[in-house]
């Protein structure tokens, strides 16, 4: 409660003389308006500019996460509509043509689809276009901007095809340890017995978080409590 705060004039009313020798009574002068002994108005606030500023920047930032989050959904459904439309090439010619046709944010993704069909058949096919550019007796600026571009495809489908293999293998075996996670006894031991095996990396950690995501789409919130335990126990052992 907001206290009243008085002048000494208050406290000791007295009066005093002028040269006209008229008196004048000092009145008592109340110094805090936040002057309320039954508490009608509620305690006193304070920093209302801060809260307005704080209730602005909080307003914007919601703004602009729905924006951006809005922003993340159309580039979703373009690239999905992007994917459903385009037709599978069928020869390794037409491959490179497509490969080359595509978003570089979309390579990966066209590498996992047609993993299968980048096979050695069709870097023949890629090796030989190239050969034939870097061999030419005449070259024109059309056949040299093809020959970069083909280079430059070549080193990405190897390094992606590398990349998702390794993916593949790391998540076949991530499978088998969160298996032998989930039916163990005794947790603490099989992560420390799969830590000397270096079993435990990035591929677990990614197949925990999308069990746990399902999990919680599913309602088992046991399940997604239990999870969520064994992955803040993977953390701390993780070492890749």
């Amino acid at each position: 409660m907001a206290a009243l705060s008085i002048g000494i004039a208050a406290a000791f009313p007295f009066t005093t003389a002028t040269s006209r020798s008229r008196t004048v009574r000092v009145r008592p002068r109340i110094l805090c308006i936040g002057w309320d002994p039954e508490g009608l108005f509620g305690p006193p606030q304070t920093g209302h500019i801060a809260r307005l500023e704080f209730n602005k920047r909080l307003e914007k930032d919601a703004e602009a996460r729905e924006a951006f989050e809005r922003q993340v959904q159309e580039e979703k459904e373009r690239r999905r509509a992007l994917r459903e439309s385009r037709s599978v090439p069928v020869t390794p010619a037409e491959m490179v043509e497509y490969f080359l046709d595509t978003e570089a944010q979309e390579i990966e993704f066209e590498i996992a689809r047609m993993r299968l069909r980048l096979d050695e058949e069709f870097f023949a096919h890629l090796r030989m276009e190239l050969g034939q550019l870097r061999f030419a007796v005449s070259k024109t600026q059309d056949m040299e901007d093809r020959l970069f571009e083909l280079e430059a495809l070549q080193k990405a489908l190897l390094e992606g095809i590398e990349a998702y293999d390794k993916m593949q293998t790391e998540l076949v075996t991530a499978k088998e340890s969160l298996t032998k996670i989930l039916t163990s006894k005794n947790v603490k031991s099989t992560l420390l017995e799969m830590v000397e095996k270096n079993e435990i990396n990035r591929s677990l950690l990614a197949l925990l978080d999308e069990n746990i995501a399902n999990a919680h789409i599913g309602n088992q919130k046991k399940a997604a409590e239990f999870m969520e335990k064994v992955r803040s126990a993977v953390l701390k052992y993780m070492t890749v």
